[in-house]
């Protein structure tokens, strides 16, 4: 049976087979339990070899993921927030969701523009009478 799909963003979705998990011993809240149960969840995302990501999605990822990228293009991810492993399976996963949504949307081109005549007139007229001010600042002798 395969995994579900997480939806990342229109026409791009994640297969949740191609996550893998482990579980390692977690630091903070949980008292002695802390120390006997494995709750943190480790994350690893084959990043560079998954089929259900775009080019361009997979590119920009790379670059946002920063120091969670191995080598080899695995994303690694550890989630230690909360008590159990389940709450921290589910935190890593939608943490990978966060950056890819903000590695597949698009950036609006910039589109160049020009200042209008009144804009221009207006820069002008503060430019000269800021020289105005430096100009009065110096004292003048008068004879």
């Amino acid at each position: 049976m395969p995994g579900r799909r997480i939806e990342i963003a229109p026409g791009v979705a994640l297969n949740e087979d191609e996550l893998s998990f482990t579980y390692i011993l977690a630091s903070g809240p949980g008292g002695q339990n802390v120390n006997k149960v494995a709750t943190a969840a480790q994350m690893r995302f084959d990043l560079r070899g998954s089929p259900s990501l775009p080019d361009r999605v997979r590119a920009r990822a790379e670059m946002l993921a920063g120091s969670r990228l191995s080598r080899d293009g695995v994303l690694v991810m550890t989630a230690r927030r909360f008590r159990s492993q389940e709450r921290n399976r589910e935190d890593a996963i939608e943490r990978l969701v966060e950056l890819l949504r903000e590695a597949s949307h698009r950036q609006a081109r910039r589109i160049p523009t020009r200042p209008s005549f009144g804009e221009r007139q207006r820069r002008l007229e503060g430019k000269a009478k800021r020289g105005d001010i430096k100009k009065n600042r110096s004292f003048r002798h008068e004879d």
